[in-house]
Formats: C-alpha cells, sequence, structure tokens
C-alpha cells in the first residue's frame, strides 16, 4: 500500500465527514495484474467479497461496460 490505514483515514476526512460504521475500501491501480505471474485481470461475471464479523457480506459482481 502507498498509504498506511491512518494516511488514508487523514485523507478521507479532509473533505468528508465519516460517520461511525463507514467501510474506507482500498485497492491497487488499474493495470497492477500486468506484472503478476501469472497475469491476473479482473473479468465481467469475477465477485468481490468483504466479510465483517457480527455484520455480514457485501458481495459485488464485476459488470464493465
Amino acid at each position: 500500500m502507498i498509504l498506511n490505514v491512518k494516511q488514508i483515514i487523514i485523507y478521507i476526512s479532509i473533505d468528508t465527514t465519516i460517520l461511525a460504521g463507514t467501510v474506507i475500501m482500498s485497492g491497487t491501480p488499474s493495470g497492477v495484474g500486468l506484472f503478476c505471474q501469472p497475469q491476473t485481470f479482473m473479468t465481467a461475471g469475477d465477485e468481490v467479497e468483504v466479510e465483517i464479523d457480527t455484520i455480514g457480506v457485501l458481495r459485488n459482481k464485476m459488470v464493465f461496460n
């Protein structure tokens, strides 16, 4: 990660009020999969899943327009 969690929260909170329960998602820049061995890319239909104990699961299917 380029920024640590504390730096991300500071940066976001400059222009946004972070309410209790807010989920901050981070990721890698586009194209990073090009440098993986084997090369890996998100494709249409792939699912990204995040689970938080006692809250539940957030699951999103990738759709590209």
